[in-house]
């Protein structure tokens, strides 16, 4: 539920502009009558910072402390900012971009886009990538008849073509099976046309038989091949693939995996691992300065010090890095990180620490959005609904400033939308 909830609030910024790893709730045994679960006993509503806590008795959620703070994360420093490197980097984007104009076969095309985006720097070429699968999708599957090609050749423009949301049938897939619609055994011996069809099965629609076919006849044999293979850098790259198929993994931690294996490839590009490397190293530089922003947000919030509270700002970092991490997306990523840590503090007040009534207040106060009626809400539900109401407004004015969009009442409706699920979830409880 957050994760969408997160997702749609931002989705208009995304499109104008462009689950978190929190450790598991165990909340304490609840009291019961009968079959019926009975809420704790409601007492008091004092406003007071801590007078609540002593007059309700209420539950926790046991979860442990944050393991980063913000003095650590304030004294995070890169030497990948400098000037010299915003220009050796142009230098190495001009040298590939050379290498496009000299690439006349196919299979060399498509292999260079899988390399470019394993490494992480696609995003540098998406407008020659872009025009390369047009062209590549025309030719191919322009007609009625798809151009014979090897197995890997097939699998790999496959899957860079589905990725992009190009049509491209699973009917080409159909050479490479028998009479039976069973695909050959002889195939076994291709094990880059194999890993290839592996990772291409996992762009299936619903109902395409082949692809689940080719999914189950690729993991069995690259399983059998895994256990008696030689070859070290094919074997770590099909082992890599079955414990997770590349279209389930998250880019930023792939290309880190990738920089290494790619490195000690014998085909390897020194002018690619260079920009590889160079490039890793300076987005990682803007990552570190979105986090000392939101560190610095959430420790002003003063919610990280409510006694019941997941403090995962961190966490919910490092899920929008894994959604957006290109270094010209910052705003979208702080802005998630606050919305997803709101989340976090707020599922946990439905979850664990609130009591019916102060829910269904909150509720209400979150719905009628007016500051005013914040009165009647504890402490700490004044404390976390007016970061709330401050955060999501100043995300409102950012979108109306830059793009012209009053986009306050589909956020409003959002986080209604959201506490009113909680709450249904909170009654059942």
């Amino acid at each position: 539920m957050g994760y969408s909830m997160c997702h749609n609030l931002l989705d208009s910024v995304r499109r104008c502009d462009p689950s978190a790893l929190l450790p598991s709730k165990k909340p304490d045994a609840h009291v019961t009558k009968g079959d019926r679960d009975v809420p704790p006993p409601f007492k008091s509503m004092a406003l007071a910072k801590n007078s609540s806590d002593s007059t309700i008795v209420r539950r926790s959620g046991n979860f442990h402390p944050t393991i980063w703070h913000d003095d650590y994360i304030q004294s995070l420093k890169s030497d990948y900012v400098a000037e010299s490197y915003t220009i050796k980097i142009e230098n190495l984007k001009g040298e590939v971009t050379e290498m496009f104009h000299k690439m006349v076969d196919p299979l060399k095309q498509v292999e260079k886009i899988d390399i470019l985006q394993r490494l992480g720097i696609s995003y540098h070429f998406e407008d020659k990538i872009r025009r390369m699968l047009d062209k590549m999708h025309k030719t191919h599957y322009g007609g009625d008849v798809c151009r014979e090609q090897s197995l890997y050749a097939t699998a790999l423009e496959f899957r860079l073509l589905r990725q992009k949301k190009y049509h491209v049938p699973q009917d080409i897939f159909k050479s490479f099976t028998d009479e039976k619609g069973n695909f050959k055994e002889c195939l076994c011996d291709d094990v880059e046309g194999m890993l290839a069809l592996y990772e291409a099965s996992f762009f299936l629609i619903e109902g395409e038989s082949i692809l689940e076919e080719a999914r189950d006849f690729t993991t069995k044999h690259l399983k059998d091949y895994v256990d008696k293979s030689t070859n070290q850098n094919l074997h770590a790259m099909v082992n890599h693939a079955l414990e997770f198929p590349l279209h389930w993994r998250v880019k930023r931690l792939e290309a880190r995996w990738f920089i290494d294996v790619y490195r000690s490839r014998e085909d390897m590009d020194p002018i690619l691992l260079q920009l590889a490397e160079l490039d890793f190293n300076m987005v990682q530089a803007v990552h570190q300065e979105d986090l000392k922003e939101v560190s610095r947000w959430w420790k002003s919030t003063g919610l990280g010090e409510l006694s019941f509270v997941r403090d995962r700002v961190v966490e919910n970092f490092l899920w929008t890095v894994g959604i957006s991490f290109e270094p010209q997306f910052g705003f979208v990523r702080r802005m998630l990180a606050k919305l997803g840590a709101l989340i976090t503090i707020i599922d946990d007040a439905y979850d664990v620490y609130g009591t019916l009534e102060e829910l269904e207040l909150f509720t209400e106060v979150v719905e009628r959005w007016d500051v005013n009626a914040m009165e009647k809400l504890p402490y700490y539900m004044q404390l976390s609904f007016l970061n709330l109401y401050n955060t999501v407004n100043d995300l409102a004015l950012d979108t109306l400033k830059e793009k012209g969009l009053n986009i306050i009442h589909y956020l409003k409706k959002g986080w209604a939308d959201l506490c009113r699920c909680y709450l249904m979830e909170a009654k059942w409880y």
